[in-house]
């Protein structure tokens, strides 16, 4: 069965640091490209990064470049997203996708083929 599952969010204090894991079941993420999303509360859902994972070129969002980094594990078929310095309007839903490594670039959410569920982060004092 194919399946993408986040894992690894949490309750974080601003400016801490956290890393989400994407593991894919039931196929190999060889052929695709990687995408994070990230849906704060009441807001429309945001391209965050993405990887390709055969050649491993990357794409950040400006918002978070230097900040965070995608990064992907062959024998492990999953991809991190290792986020510092976080900021409270960085909570919410994470969400990985896959899509054609040809749209690895674009940002929209439309050309991905497969999801997870979410995992919830929370950056609060």
């Amino acid at each position: 069965q194919l399946q993408l599952l986040e894992s690894g969010g949490d309750l974080v204090q601003p400016g801490g640091s956290l890393r989400l894991s994407c593991a894919a079941s039931g196929f190999t993420l060889d052929d695709y490209a990687v995408g994070w999303f990230h849906q704060a509360p009441g807001q429309e859902q945001k391209r965050v990064s993405c990887i390709r994972f055969n050649d491993g070129r990357t794409d950040y969002a400006g918002f978070v470049e230097g900040r965070f980094t995608v990064s992907r594990d062959f024998a492990k078929n999953t991809v991190y997203l290792d986020m510092d310095y976080l900021k409270p309007d960085e909570s919410g839903t994470y969400y990985c996708g896959a899509t054609r490594e040809d749209y690895c670039f674009g940002t929209h959410a439309d050309e991905y083929d497969y999801w997870g569920p979410g995992t919830q982060v929370t950056v609060s004092s």
